[in-house]
């Protein structure tokens, strides 16, 4: 199956594509009850892999590794990988990139920052000098084969928005991400200079850019959008919340008759599904 394509045709459609983050193998296996596309997203992964900050500590080994886990269980969904800048090297980039391929990837997203790299989100971001990147950027385009490719600029001037957007716009890549958009209107001006080529949103609660629904989105001219960390950040409150009341309750577990809260059976029941034989057609990447 050509992921890469499929990905495209959904991008295509008249509405905005949603592709929710997810961070490890039971997030995903609740969000594909939802949504048909995920998005690897790199601040889940530190917290989940290393318990780590996203500043640049995630090991492309271990990234290729959960994409090739999250594409045998669920075969027929969307994945966009998270790939920061391409692990620093540009031939190392390209590897990562023909690696996630091979493995069932839908498409990755390249920025171009420089090291010590931060989240889209935070404050400190340095890039990369625009020639160095593009060249990086051209490198990783001639390497796939169906792969969605995503550039994406971490710049922060206003002025160098929109001189990157439009380079970025002049290249191969199939999808344009200015990360950190403050405004309704810095999406309308990034949408006016990219033209043509499709547009990636990203939304991270108590991030810097406005919170959009994906109607305002469409109207808003955005093909795509990707949500970081509902699952990480929906995880984090309710382990919080269900700990301090075992401890409120002398350690005695909640009734779930009671509660309707997940046991082992459902937790069970969900798992079961992602068992790669019970699959009806066991899909895999043309290459």
């Amino acid at each position: 199956m050509h992921y890469g394509n499929t990905l495209r045709e959904a991008i295509a459609a008249p509405r905005t594509t949603p592709l929710i983050g997810i961070y490890d193998m039971y997030s995903a296996s609740i969000a594909a009850r939802h949504y048909d596309g995920f998005f690897v997203s790199g601040f889940g992964f530190a917290a989940s892999h290393y318990g780590l900050p996203d500043i640049g500590f995630i090991a492309w080994p271990d990234m290729v590794a959960f994409a090739e886990r999250l594409r045998l269980a669920f075969p027929a969904h969307h994945m966009l990988v998270d790939i920061d800048d391409g692990y620093v090297d540009p031939e190392v980039a390209c590897h990562v990139v023909q690696r996630l391929e091979r493995a069932g990837a839908s498409g990755v997203i390249l920025e171009d920052q420089k090291r010590p790299r931060r989240c889209g989100h935070a404050d400190g971001k340095l890039i990369l000098p625009l020639e160095e990147y593009l060249e990086k950027l051209r490198m990783v385009l001639d390497s796939r084969t169906d792969l969605l490719v995503v550039a994406r600029t971490d710049a922060t001037a206003e002025a160098e928005i929109i001189h990157r957007a439009t380079a970025l716009a002049k290249t191969d890549a199939d999808v344009i991400l200015v990360d950190g958009v403050r405004s309704v209107e810095w999406i309308r001006r990034i949408r006016a200079v990219v033209g043509d080529k499709p547009l990636l949103f990203n939304q991270i609660a108590g991030g810097k850019s406005p919170r959009l629904s994906l109607s305002e989105l469409t109207e808003l001219g955005v093909d795509v959008a990707i949500y970081s960390t509902p699952c990480l950040f929906a995880a984090h409150g309710a382990i919080d919340g269900a700990l301090a009341e075992l401890k409120m309750a002398d350690g005695r577990l909640p009734d779930i008759q009671e509660t309707g809260a997940v046991g082992v059976k459902g937790a069970t029941e969900l798992l079961e599904k992602n068992i790669s034989r019970h699959h009806p057609m066991r899909q895999s990447v043309s290459v």
